[in-house]
């Protein structure tokens, strides 16, 4: 056989093995659930109901990395009302049960003083911060964040609520909770 010229082809070719990754059921079950169902589920993680919407009308998500890169996008796009909305229902992270009462005080005070200067709550991702370690990142949070200027701290907030719903949105892909 020549350099030039082919074996005759059967007119078969072989199709290769659809690879899929093995889907979760908790996202399959969001991506199939009523549009209320997802938009309760959405909210429960960031409480802005166009971000829930705009998040649930792009459904079906092929992974769990789709939703959560999904979710993030919506994030990035919440206006200043959308932004109030959802930190009109965010309330200071919980303190580990065995934490002192001088520590909820301290917290009281440095929340106090925030809410004060910025007219809302204020949020913090604390993904990956050990339980000993959320009281004194809260504080320090809060403390350094004080010295911010009302746009500097909107952006920081609008990007701590974001995590905050991807943490949220993770857990309960995963299946634990909310």
């Amino acid at each position: 056989m020549s350099a030039h010229h082919l074996p005759q082809l059967t007119g078969r070719l072989p199709i290769p093995a659809q690879t899929r990754t093995p889907s979760a059921p908790l996202l399959d079950a969001f991506n199939t659930a009523p549009t209320e169902e997802a938009h309760r589920t959405l909210l429960a993680c960031l409480h802005s109901l166009r971000w829930a919407r705009r998040v649930a009308d792009h459904r079906p998500y092929p992974t769990p990395e789709a939703l959560l890169a999904a979710s993030d996008e919506a994030a990035y796009d919440l206006t200043a009302a959308d932004l109030a909305e959802a930190l009109a229902a965010e309330s200071l992270p919980a303190l580990p049960a065995d934490t002192y009462e001088a520590a909820h005080l301290a917290l009281d005070a440095a929340h106090a003083a925030y809410e004060a200067r910025f007219g809302h709550a204020f949020v913090i991702c604390l993904d990956g911060i050990p339980r000993h370690e959320v009281l004194d990142h809260v504080l320090e949070g809060i403390r350094s964040r004080l010295t911010n200027d009302p746009e500097e701290e909107r952006v920081v907030t609008a990007d701590e609520l974001r995590r905050l719903a991807r943490q949220r949105l993770g857990h309960f892909l995963r299946g634990a909770g909310l």
